[in-house]
């Protein structure tokens, strides 16, 4: 496996500058999303989009990128904090955006455990409180969501990478398969048939390892809300936001690649790798533009969601049109 450098420490901001970040931002009020929010649902016709942000710049050796107190990279403002925990994908919970976050409101996330085994040297149960122990840094990414609109995050968490070289993958281990909690009695999502519960995800082995894939704890500065996945979701930038599998419980390295929810539910709309290409279009809806929450028009996609400087390389000699 290659080595992989390290985050930066210019990278991570401290807690209370972060935390004063979120105060800073709320007294700006930024703007549309409330107007945004009531036009985002599935993509209907293409707008004309508005100018594209530029490639991201060069970082060295595939590190996170870079980020300023209130954009990402790229130079994009974050988006709104009510926002981004009150308009939530979560099918264990409603297939209502708008309604996740009532309806998660006591959804216990404490205590919490997260079985880690499979294919590793050491296999282990991990309290959520362990898991915390690992270093926290912030990262602000861009998500992309499957239904053609985006926002800018900024998250707390770990690397994924430090969890799995502390249980170390045999030499067989070639993906990682997550598993989030089932319980339909506090979910009511889960008791639709539609699906097959649990909700399951899977990386390949390399993209799991990657500094950009990380274990969110929190965000904004602040524990992370039940309906954003809480305690601990995966966060994976390049790819549609349905792969940041949530209430993670369980993590296995297997040989065999998975089968997400999404893949058994409708194999033709949703592949393994779910990379964010403009080029491939979902078979009921192009994905060449995107609707930024917070925004009114239209923007052009990236691909790998403006990532391709850090993770193309994960994919060399690939087609990814039939690897979709």
């Amino acid at each position: 496996m290659h080595n992989l450098p390290q985050i930066p420490s210019s990278e991570i901001t401290p807690k209370d500058l972060f935390l004063s970040r979120r105060k800073f931002l709320r007294g700006l009020g930024l703007g549309a999303g409330a107007l945004a929010l009531a036009a985002c649902g599935l993509p209907g016709s293409e707008a004309t989009p508005t100018s594209a942000p530029a490639q991201p710049a060069a970082t060295s050796g595939g590190s996170a990128p870079s980020a300023s107190a209130n954009t990402d990279e790229l130079g994009d403002p974050l988006t709104e904090y009510d926002a981004v925990t009150g308009f939530n994908n979560y099918y264990e919970f409603t297939t209502d955006k708008e309604r996740v976050a009532r309806m998660a409101a006591d959804f216990p996330t404490s205590p919490w455990q997260v079985q880690v085994g499979g294919l590793v040297n050491n296999p282990g149960v991990f309290d959520i409180d362990d898991l915390l122990k690992f270093p926290i840094a912030e990262r602000i990414y861009r998500l992309r969501c499957v239904e053609a609109w985006s926002m800018v995050i900024p998250w707390m968490g770990f690397q994924l990478s430090e969890l799995l070289k502390k249980v170390e993958p045999t030499s067989q281990a070639k993906y990682v398969r997550f598993e989030s909690i089932y319980d339909p009695d506090k979910m009511p999502g889960q008791h639709s048939s539609w699906y097959e519960w649990p909700y399951v995800e899977g990386l390949r082995l390399d993209e799991a390892m990657h500094p950009l894939t990380l274990m969110a704890t929190g965000l904004y500065g602040e524990q992370l809300p039940a309906q954003n996945g809480a305690p601990l979701r995966l966060v994976v930038p390049w790819k549609y936001g349905f792969k940041s599998i949530k209430a993670i419980v369980k993590i296995d390295l297997v040989e065999e690649q998975p089968t997400s929810l999404w893949m058994a539910a409708a194999p033709r709309e949703y592949g393994f790798y779910a990379n964010v290409n403009p080029d491939v279009s979902h078979p009921r809806w192009s994905q060449r533009t995107e609707r930024r929450i917070g925004e009114l028009g239209r923007r052009e996609t990236l691909p790998f969601n403006g990532y391709a400087e850090q993770v193309a390389s994960l994919y060399e000699g690939m087609d990814l049109r039939s690897n979709y």
